[in-house]
């Protein structure tokens, strides 16, 4: 199955209610077990129930388990029907190395809310591309248990459904105007490793999201740039940048991004609290997003299940 969901076509977002059942999946590196059990406590505060499968605390070098142990998880948490949605643990490495191994026509077929950022981009853009299922770009679980409350509020309320949009930094419009596309992105140096891959992204007609931490500009630049001469970059209606924690030289970001798309006459806005920051926000990727940087905000209407 190797479709790319449009704008024209609503991805479905499955939204949670109380008592419905979060899994925990483990795609990336090992956890923190204190951390992850703060986490757990701070998904059952907002009303859900939190299912730990076996086999997530699994070791391999600096996986939680091997390939096959960690897709086996992901996808028997896919098929299990008392499952409604699934949280990643952590990210560090390891997502992208899973994507042959997982069961897409199950996953297909048992549509539910997948949650994570940073190493979990890689499988958020390819549930969108391959299934048409939306994905939850917000903290892994390790990360709501030191989450502030802005944070927490912000999970709890794209948990059910409960859209609003997020008002963008004026001092940070880089170019005007207002376009709407598919909500795509998340973690730059992710996004860039997918590039030749069977899961390469498709941004065409997208509103493209990008955040990093611990990058330098030049880093950053390099990235970017070959994005762009990778073909990757065409057809982007819109661009929205989150975070870029502990990059060094970051004050030149806003050029280099400005650079890279001085062709596209497209909206472009910086300074979304998404990411490696204090605050991280969740933003729910695949459907229509209008990115208006006159105004300026990002909104986002999905079909909600």
């Amino acid at each position: 199955m190797n479709q790319v969901i449009k704008p024209d076509v609503k991805p479905i977002f499955c939204s949670l209610k109380p008592k419905d059942i979060i899994g925990v999946a483990a795609p990336s590196a090992r956890f923190d077990a204190q951390m992850f059990q703060k986490g757990v406590l701070a998904l059952k505060s907002m009303g859900v129930e939190v299912h730990i499968p076996n086999g997530i605390t699994g070791r391999h070098r600096y996986l939680a388990g091997t390939d096959r142990q960690r897709a086996d998880v992901l996808n028997s948490l896919f098929a299990d029907p008392k499952i409604n949605g699934i949280i990643a643990a952590r990210g560090g490495f390891g997502a992208m190395r899973l994507l042959p191994f997982l069961d897409w026509d199950i996953i297909a077929g048992n549509p539910k809310l997948f949650m994570g950022f940073s190493d979990a981009t890689a499988l958020i853009i390819s549930l969108v591309s391959k299934t048409g299922i939306c994905a939850l770009h917000a903290p892994n679980l390790v990360s709501l248990g030191r989450a502030d409350e802005q944070t927490l509020d912000s999970f709890s309320k794209n948990l059910t459904g409960c859209f609003t949009r997020i008002d963008l930094p004026s001092d940070q419009v880089l170019a005007g105007g207002c376009a709407t596309g598919q909500l795509l992105g998340g973690n730059l140096a992710t996004l860039v490793h997918m590039i030749g891959t069977a899961y390469q992204p498709d941004f065409t007609d997208s509103i493209l999201f990008i955040e990093d931490v611990g990058e330098p500009a030049y880093k950053i630049d390099r990235m970017l740039t070959q994005m762009k001469m990778a073909g990757v970059l065409e057809g982007v209606k819109g661009v929205v940048t989150g975070s870029f924690e502990n990059c060094d030289d970051d004050a030149y970001i806003p050029e280099i991004i400005q650079e890279v798309f001085f062709d596209a006459d497209i909206p472009i806005c910086m300074g979304i609290d998404v990411g490696h920051g204090a605050v991280n926000l969740s933003l729910p990727m695949g459907g229509a997003a209008t990115l208006d940087a006159d105004r300026p905000c990002l909104e986002w209407d999905f079909t909600v299940k």
